[in-house]
């Protein structure tokens, strides 16, 4: 099957505009390559944001709602919410806000717990709600016996899904934090609303 995103892929990989294209088409693919990334084997999309996100094939893209609707730690949430999750998780596609509603909507557990009324509601209590790559904890492990000058090995793993990301490190500063955290978490998972650290000076830089 021909995906959304095949030509796109070729172009920016070896530089062909398929031959059927009209004037108009090969205008939009020039103009629309500023925003796409080749990084063999994946396509990626530049969003609003400046951040990447891969570009999936439509098969892929329903396995990832469902991961990020009705998995254990998808949590059930709304169109524009799941939406933000598969965003936030690094995924694109064209139709992924029109997916997303569709498919919470279609969601057997979503209906029958949305057609329940607020009488029949047991009182609840309030709780945090977290969602995946919204919180991380972040500390230093070392020092660790050198090799090829570190000694440190910074870990962050995130509360939600246990992801974990780690670098090893030649010092346990404030600027060895600040340039993990640019690199391998800002970058390609957002900002998060919580890091929690030991309190240690290497999180606390002035």
């Amino acid at each position: 099957e021909h995906s959304w995103f095949a030509d796109m892929a070729n172009f920016k990989a070896t530089s062909i505009i398929p031959k059927d294209y009209t004037w108009q088409q090969k205008k939009k693919i020039f103009r629309d390559a500023n925003y796409y990334v080749w990084d063999d084997p994946y396509l990626f999309k530049v969003g609003a944001d400046n951040l990447l996100r891969r570009c999936v094939a439509q098969d892929e893209a329903k396995n990832i709602l469902w991961h990020c609707h009705n998995s254990p730690y998808g949590g059930h949430f709304n169109g524009e919410r799941t939406a933000a999750k598969v965003l936030q998780s690094g995924f694109f596609w064209p139709t992924l806000f029109k997916d997303a509603y569709d498919h919470a909507k279609s969601c057997d557990r979503c209906q029958r717990i949305g057609n329940i009324s607020k009488r029949h509601e047991l009182p609840l209590q309030n709780m945090l709600e977290v969602e995946v790559f919204d919180c991380w904890g972040i500390d230093f492990m070392g020092p660790l016996p050198s090799s090829y000058s570190n000694e440190y090995i910074l870990v962050a793993v995130d509360y939600v899904s246990k992801w974990v990301e780690a670098v090893a490190a030649q010092k346990s500063d404030a600027k060895t934090v600040i340039k993990f955290l640019k690199k391998n978490i800002f970058s390609r998972f957002g900002v998060p609303r919580v890091l929690v650290s030991d309190g240690g000076t290497q999180f606390c830089n002035s």
